[in-house]
């Protein structure tokens, strides 16, 4: 893996050494391409060793197109329709990885993720793929049908280059906007990154709810349209944990999201809460179904105190409506840092959604996360790095 760089030498160069990159080197490698994986990290795969708790949540049995978000949200469904979460599981087992099921339909490694890593290199050595690491790119060109990438003072060339470098959520572990440089160097256009995926930062009148730091409930979390109903949790800077991070993928600066605190109370529960006991309170009432904490100052916001006997039925309604759609505005986000993705990227419409290729430049590709679709929480994004890679390394 580390021998000198020999030019020209092979078919496609691949840059990138994560799921998607690894995923389309070794089904072009096994179809009889030469290529060579590029990354600048010292080993590949460093996202997947972190993903799901170190047990990669490496696929989702749910997986449709209407899960994942793009300025064409019909992009994705031709690569996810041709290379299924079966097909990766079929891969999973066939190289003897034990696995299981957790909610919604996430299937994660019963032992590490270094497992999923472990397979990829496997399939790629299968198909003779060289993969170098720590070899950061210094410049890459086209000219005369042939790309040439230049890392470590090394030229290599080949009439074939995937981008597969990503996004740049987590900086700390390297991630950048190489992608979406390149692809405008190349004339692709990009759709404005943001990060998705992400804690949600409060301020103003919401900053009474940091004080909740710790505090989780089963909610349901709203925005634009997207509704998921899973655990929240209030930060020292806000709101995180499953739900939130789900529609922090389709929130915008300067909108709010609704979170329903009683997902399992249907209209009228308070005023039945009044008729079964008049001389309860609505702390009472709530803290019967949600922390204590989160109960006490949710009833601070809506100024509802004393005995439900004593509080009109109207404002009983108007309280259970607030609490089935509880404003926030955030402020921001914890940003790249925090974020397990990042939405928007190369855009859709200069690639074809069958092969991954450009349109307008022969022989150039791009898969994965540096591409605008953006998968929901729950091994959604590995799916689409598995079909993405798997289209492109068919087409090469």
């Amino acid at each position: 893996m580390n021998g000198a760089y020999d030019a020209p030498a092979y078919d496609a160069i691949v840059l990138g050494g994560g799921a998607a990159g690894l995923m389309c080197a070794a089904t072009a490698g096994q179809r009889g391409r030469r290529v060579l994986v590029i990354d600048h990290a010292d080993e590949p795969g460093k996202k997947i060793l972190i993903s799901g708790g170190g047990r990669c949540n490496f696929t989702n049995l749910s997986t449709a197109p209407d899960r994942f978000l793009s300025a064409n949200p019909h992009f994705a469904r031709s690569a996810l329709s041709r290379y299924s979460p079966q097909d990766f599981l079929g891969l999973v087992e066939r190289h003897g990885i034990a696995w299981h099921e957790k909610t919604l339909g996430q299937l994660f490694c019963d032992g590490s993720a270094r497992q999923v890593v472990a397979m990829l290199l496997d399939e790629c050595a299968a198909g003779s793929v060289e993969v170098r690491c720590g070899a950061p790119i210094t410049a890459v060109d086209h000219a005369d049908a042939t790309y040439r990438v230049t890392c470590g003072g090394r030229t290599v060339t080949a009439p074939a280059l995937v981008v597969a470098t990503g996004g740049p959520s987590i900086p700390k572990m390297g991630a950048s906007g190489f992608a979406y440089d390149l692809a405008r160097r190349f004339g692709l256009k990009v759709v404005e990154p943001r990060p998705a995926l992400v804690p949600l930062t409060l301020s103003g009148e919401d900053l009474l709810f940091r004080t909740l730091s710790g505090v989780a409930a089963d909610v349901v979390a709203r925005c634009d349209g997207a509704a998921f109903r899973e655990a929240a949790l209030f930060t020292h800077r806000g709101l995180s944990g499953p739900a939130i991070l789900q529609v922090s993928s389709y929130w915008h600066h300067g909108r709010s999201i609704g979170v329903d605190f009683l997902p399992t109370h249907g209209p009228g529960w308070l005023l039945d809460a009044k008729r079964n006991a008049p001389r309860s309170t609505v702390r009472r009432a709530l803290g019967q179904a949600i922390p204590d904490r989160l109960a006490a100052t949710l009833c601070d916001r809506i100024a509802l105190d004393g005995d439900l006997a004593n509080i009109p039925d109207r404002a009983l309604s108007a309280a259970e409506v607030r609490l089935a759609d509880w404003r926030f505005t955030p402020n921001g986000s914890e940003g790249h840092a925090k974020a397990e993705v990042t939405a928007g990227g190369i855009a859709t419409a200069g690639l074809s959604s069958k092969t991954m290729a450009a349109t307008t430049v022969p022989g150039l590709y791009a898969i994965g996360e540096a591409v605008d679709v953006t998968g929901w929480l729950g091994g959604y994004n590995f799916q689409w790095a598995w079909a993405s890679g798997w289209a492109a390394g068919q087409a090469l």
